[in-house]
């Protein structure tokens, strides 16, 4: 018989007691990390005003009796993930909006649109605008810097892309008369322009309160090259804006960026209506590598009615067989400004059209 045999059963057991395990301390006294993150049940929706330097400016209880605004950060679980003005937070920590005080975004409400553009039509990473905007205000100027008939096709591109309404506003008309500019659009049905007045004195006077009108009711991002009056139109709208103006370059036409970051501004008539207006930064280039290829047709209206007889697949560039746009243009059913606006469409189908169709 071995010596084995002669252990205790019970002490047998006990040399292998769990309780018996030395477990090392934890020295810091803190909780093991986890992926778990906390609910928020009790977190605030709030709008996104503006952005500066890693710090969001929202507006809490937006039209109740206790509305202000707070200071936020965003939660470490959203530093991958864009948060931009007119996105509505969710906001936890202190929210009395006091000084010294920073609340925290823990989560961004489902968007209804998110307007977008790129660096060029080769570059599918992505700068967004703005989010949940539903109307989209090009500002362009008769002259001074002239018009760029190809930068406002790229906008509207952008807004149906977004499904955002397009509206325009043509400033400094004391200059220059803007009807051969806005012959270019005439077959856009659903874009709504507003053009400013000249005075008796020649001076610029701007059709504010029926651009006011537009604007109730609604979320509307203004864009427009630097220099066209943006900022000025921003600062007759809403008389507290205080949006920095400036000017335009004698020698190379170019305007100043005046406006730096983009931002939220609340429109009132006065009279019980109000709407959002959504400053942004003067642009002078605006990429559509993230649109989808479909809606740049859609942009020009009247082309896009005649494209409905087009052979499946047609690409409606000068080479597509049995176009039936292109053949329009050349039997001149396509209107006045039908070949100017084929170029335009054809300039922008082709730069996709190179890519290698990543864009489609």
């Amino acid at each position: 018989m071995s010596w084995l045999d002669d252990v205790d059963d019970e002490e047998d057991d006990s040399a292998y007691d769990e309780s018996s395990i030395r477990v090392r301390p934890n020295p810091k006294a803190n909780r093991p990390r986890t992926k778990r993150r906390p609910a928020h049940a009790d977190a605030r929706i709030a709008r996104v005003l503006g952005v500066d330097r890693g710090r969001y400016t929202v507006l809490v209880d937006e039209g109740g009796p206790e509305e202000h605004q707070v200071l936020a950060s965003r939660a470490r679980e959203l530093r991958k993930i864009a948060i931009v003005t007119g996105d509505r937070a969710r906001i936890v920590g202190d929210t009395t909006g006091d000084d010294g005080t920073l609340a925290r975004i823990v989560g961004i409400e489902e968007r209804s649109s998110l307007l977008r553009r790129s660096a060029d039509d080769t570059d599918q990473v992505e700068r967004v605008i703005v989010a949940n905007a539903d109307q989209m205000l090009v500002v362009v100027a008769a002259a001074d810097p002239e018009p760029r008939e190809r930068l406002v096709d790229r906008y509207l591109i952008a807004a149906l892309d977004a499904g955002v309404r397009p509206l325009m506003v043509v400033t400094k008309t004391d200059l220059a008369d803007p009807a051969e500019f806005l012959s270019h659009f005439a077959g856009l049905e659903d874009l709504q322009v507003f053009t400013s007045a000249r005075r008796d004195g020649g001076e610029e006077e701007m059709p504010i309160e029926e651009i006011g009108a537009a604007l109730i009711g609604h979320s509307t991002v203004f864009v427009g090259h630097s220099g066209v009056g943006k900022s000025t139109l921003v600062n007759a709208l809403v008389p507290s804006a205080d949006r920095a103006t400036g000017h335009v370059n004698t020698v190379t036409g170019r305007g100043r960026h005046t406006s730096s970051s983009t931002v939220s501004l609340r429109y009132d008539d006065g009279q019980g209506g109000s709407g959002w207006v959504i400053d942004t930064p003067g642009v002078r280039s605006f990429g559509l590598g993230h649109v989808n290829t479909d809606n740049i047709l859609r942009a020009f209206t009247d082309l896009a009615e005649i494209a409905e007889d087009c052979p499946r697949g047609c690409t409606h560039l000068p080479d597509a067989p049995d176009c039936a746009i292109v053949e329009a243009v050349e039997e001149g059913r396509a209107g006045p400004h039908g070949a100017a606006r084929l170029d335009s469409l054809q300039r922008l189908l082709a730069t996709f059209a190179t890519d290698n169709g990543r864009h489609s």
